[in-house]
């Protein structure tokens, strides 16, 4: 059963409500008439909104293959949130109980496709609201303190509710998938071993693993391939299950599961690796974060770096912003770009780009997995003290991811990164 404080940290907007009876109000008819008016903009796709016995169909053409998808509309506050514009106003809406849609996953994709006016807007006033957005963000910045909450809130919601949704790796990352035959074990498995193969992982290398989440990395190394791993992180509900399946695995003695902030860690290591654990350090922080695999590499060390990602143009407008997912979902978090990681990079370190692969095909089939995982263990996760809002913010937040990432609005890339004395250039062996 989750604990009190974590029902707590999950109930982050109002149970839904039914609709509210009688008429609407002056507000709630001018709100609806404006978001139709912007609705009609669509130019790509076709999105149906069914609202009481009223029934509008937008776009109707347009994208590289037909999109389509229903929402049903409970209560006007769907019309208000649309207006605000973000994808937090929205989400909110539907957690709450104002819409439903056929097709999360399509609505989310035909919301990125007709986004191009909005993104150029957004662009033009950057500079006029990043400054503000800079300073409210600079307070609320992820220090060490902040960081373990923020980590807690979404990772600490407890470990049997990420058994029922991850695979027995128990990896919260992108795999990869070989065909359509590929299940999300063996797409996870495949994972482990290109990140090992990467790192040219010997007996006698000694890893750090930046974000253990529950240790699959870390004990698919050091049982495949013989090195000493340590790994650390700020979850105490990871730690304390890395710690159980490290011990369960028989490797206490080539496993050390810690628990300390990246910019805490001292010594040397051989091979570094961090899967998707960058966006939640904050743009304010990149230079500390790679400044400190820098430090903790030996000269001649390798780093590994999976990190999802967005453009360098909608990181620079939206980086100081509050979206979905990274207030609701990922409290602080940041996507970087590629041109900022490597920014940063080349600004406060001694390593180089040796290696780069994008493996966003992958993401769509692991997120979907994932919900569909959640699908199967509903009565299980509400046994655990999850309610139907949970449910309703969980499953749009994996739908939303899903539709992101088909549509390229954000990708998941792999970085080799190589400090002075790598000499080993070979073309790696993919797994």
């Amino acid at each position: 059963m989750v604990t009190q404080e974590r029902r707590r940290s999950a109930q982050l907007v109002p149970t839904p409500r039914p609709p509210a009876p009688g008429r609407d109000s002056l507000l709630d008819r001018a709100s609806r008439a404006a978001a139709l008016a912007l609705l009609r903009r669509m130019r790509s796709g076709e999105l149906t909104l069914v609202d009481g016995a009223q029934t509008h169909r937008f776009g109707g053409g347009g994208g590289p293959e037909p999109l389509r998808a229903t929402v049903t509309v409970h209560r006007p506050g769907f019309y208000r949130a649309l207006l605000r514009g973000g994808s937090r106003a929205l989400a909110l809406s539907h957690i709450d109980g104002d819409w439903d849609c056929d097709d999360a996953v399509a609505l989310t994709r035909l919301a990125i496709r007709n986004l191009e006016f909005l993104d150029s807007l957004q662009a033009l006033a950057a500079p006029l609201a990043t400054p503000l957005q800079r300073g409210l963000r600079w307070f609320d910045r992820n220090t060490p303190a902040r960081s373990v909450r923020r980590v807690r809130q979404h990772y600490d919601l407890g470990n049997d509710f990420y058994t029922l949704m991850l695979d027995p790796t128990m990896m919260y990352s992108c795999g990869i998938f070989g065909d359509a035959e590929t299940s999300l074990h063996e797409a996870q498995t495949a994972k482990l071993e290109r990140v090992c193969r990467w790192l040219r992982l010997t007996p006698d290398d000694h890893v750090l693993e930046i974000g253990t989440g529950w240790g699959g990395f870390a004990i698919h190394a050091a049982s495949r391939h013989g090195c000493r791993v340590t790994t650390t992180t700020i979850s105490r509900e990871q730690h304390a299950h890395a710690v159980q399946r490290v011990a369960e695995a028989g490797l206490r003695g080539r496993v050390t599961v810690l628990l300390e902030d990246y910019r805490d860690l001292r010594g040397s290591y051989d091979k570094l690796a961090s899967i998707e654990m960058i966006e939640a350090v904050g743009s304010q922080y990149f230079d500390s974060f790679f400044a400190a695999c820098s430090r903790l590499l030996e000269p001649d060390g390798l780093m590994f770096l999976q990190a999802i990602v967005t453009s360098h143009r909608i990181y620079r407008s939206t980086r100081y912003g509050r979206g979905f997912t990274n207030d609701v979902i990922f409290p602080g978090g940041c996507l970087p770009s590629n041109t900022a990681m490597l920014d940063s990079v080349g600004r406060v370190t001694d390593l180089r780009l040796v290696d780069f692969e994008d493996i966003t095909p992958g993401y769509p089939r692991t997120l979907l997995a994932w919900r569909d995982n959640v699908d199967a263990h509903l009565d299980s996760i509400r046994a655990m003290g999850f309610d139907e809002r949970f449910l309703r913010m969980w499953r749009l937040y994996l739908s939303f991811c899903a539709g992101a990432f088909t549509e390229r609005r954000i990708n998941d890339v792999q970085l080799l990164l190589a400090k002075p004395w790598f000499r080993d250039e070979r073309v790696r062996a993919r797994a």
